[in-house]
């Protein structure tokens, strides 16, 4: 359905991936594997038109659609539900501007046998034969189907997006990808902002919708359920695995100790050939031996072993200043949005040294309560801090804040106070930035995984 030829990406000196083929079937349901940065997020932008390549090519049928859902989320505010979810028509309001502008053309137009007003009427005729034959007549309809399938009530249709939360801003995304009824969907980190109910709904989807399907996931278990094959984006190449996740793992293995095997007799021949021949090259009777062996040196092909994903991060936080016994409390904490209340009536102690989790569906104020405990938002009743109290805050969008002009040294350089100064490397170093190259990255071109790192 797709076929993707010798497609290669570079850029800032650095090869990120060369001469990968593969093909898309109708109903593939595939997982991307690699580690951070190996370029599988890059990979998706491509596949969805979004970024050009540098060498090869995508091939698609000519009225395929492509939907992608990226990591960052693009929700826009300034629109309410309904009107965010009915940009997914956007393209045919274009086309009709388009038609109308074009025809108006025509009416002013009196060159009527020249080349340059046949050509006119042609483009017109064709736009237009293509604009009618989408069904478009109920988009209003539509809309309303897909929103009420992804969980939203009638009420919420005419809020402002900004009124929710990271997963349901991800379901707005998720209704526009499919009512364009893509043929071909590629979502990348989809579960980051789901609840566990959303991800059971969404892995149905998936499973039953028929449609080819290709996800980036650290979340194993999905993966897991959905997909029936695996790339593997390691070293600059793609290994094709048609199993799921947990059977790539095992073959991933079996393959490394098969290259492991193999590099490590191809590095005994060539030391013994090399002794062979610094042990006979004065020698006139195995001249052409040797002549023999340094040309079969020069043509071998030498082997690699994938290199395996080893890094971790080391973290170790230094001794935070000691506060009051009781770092939070809250009476009667509520937060409404005009007529919508998210909670009320919150009354908590949160004592030095505790452990808390904030758990529930996604929309139910998890976010929002932080966001009140950071002083971030307004809110009913009484909140108060502890003495001596200092906060880490890491939001959900955090990784998005970050001026993507910086370089990895930069950016930390420019927060970074008192002693921890004199130890930016080694902080960068336990993040997985070690190593001058991976500090100068600027974070325009950081993978989501380093992004969020770095933040």
């Amino acid at each position: 359905m797709i076929s993707i030829d010798g497609l290669a990406v570079e850029f800032g000196g650095t090869t990120l991936f060369s001469d990968i083929s593969f093909v898309i079937n109708e109903k593939d349901r595939i997982a991307l594997m690699g580690k951070n940065g190996a370029g599988k997020s890059t990979l998706l932008k491509i596949l969805s038109g979004v970024r050009p390549p540098t060498r090869g090519k995508v091939s698609t049928p000519k009225d395929s659609v492509i939907a992608y859902l990226p990591q960052h989320l693009m929700t826009e505010d300034g629109r309410t539900v309904f009107e965010e979810t009915a940009q997914a028509f956007a393209h045919l309001h274009e086309m009709e501007d388009q038609i109308e502008k074009l025809n108006k053309e025509l009416e002013t137009r009196t060159d009527y046998e020249s080349d340059s007003y046949m050509a006119l009427i042609e483009e017109v005729s064709a736009l237009s034969e293509k604009f009618y034959s989408i069904d478009a007549t109920n988009y209003e309809e539509d809309v309303e189907k897909a929103l009420l399938g992804l969980g939203f009530a009638r009420e919420d249709f005419n809020r402002q997006t900004s009124d929710f939360s990271g997963g349901w801003r991800m379901r707005i995304e998720l209704a526009k990808l499919l009512l364009q009824k893509p043929d071909v969907l590629l979502l990348d980190e989809p579960t980051n902002h789901l609840d566990i109910e959303s991800i059971q709904w969404l892995e149905d989807f998936l499973i039953n919708n028929g449609k080819a399907v290709i996800v980036i996931s650290h979340d194993r278990k999905f993966v897991d359920n959905i997909t029936t094959r695996t790339i593997e984006v390691t070293m600059g190449r793609i290994y094709d695995y048609k199993v799921n996740y947990s059977q790539y793992l095992q073959l991933r293995k079996e393959r490394r100790e098969q290259q492991q095997k193999a590099y490590d007799e191809q590095q005994k021949f060539i030391t013994e050939t090399k002794e062979f021949i610094e042990r006979f090259k004065g020698t006139y009777s195995k001249t052409l031996q040797v002549q023999s062996r340094v040309k079969m040196l020069e043509k071998l092909e030498l082997l690699e072993v994938d290199e395996e994903d080893t890094s971790a991060l080391r973290l170790k936080f230094p001794p935070s200043p000691r506060s009051g016994n009781y770092p939070v409390i809250m009476e009667e904490v509520g937060k409404s949005y005009g007529n919508h209340v998210v909670f009320k009536n919150a009354s908590l102690t949160i004592e030095r040294g505790d452990k808390v989790a904030f758990v529930g569906k996604n929309g139910e104020g998890k976010s929002t309560l932080v966001k009140c405990i950071m002083k971030e938002i307004d809110h009913d009743g009484t909140l108060t801090l502890g003495h001596n109290v200092q906060i880490g805050y890491f939001a959900q969008n955090q990784a998005s804040l970050m001026d993507e002009n910086l370089t990895v040294f930069q950016t930390i350089d420019d927060v970074a106070k008192g002693d921890i100064r004199n130890k930016i490397r080694d902080l960068l170093g336990a993040f997985m930035f070690g190593g001058p190259e991976e500090s100068m990255k600027k974070v325009k071109v950081l993978s989501g995984g380093e992004r969020t790192r770095l933040a």
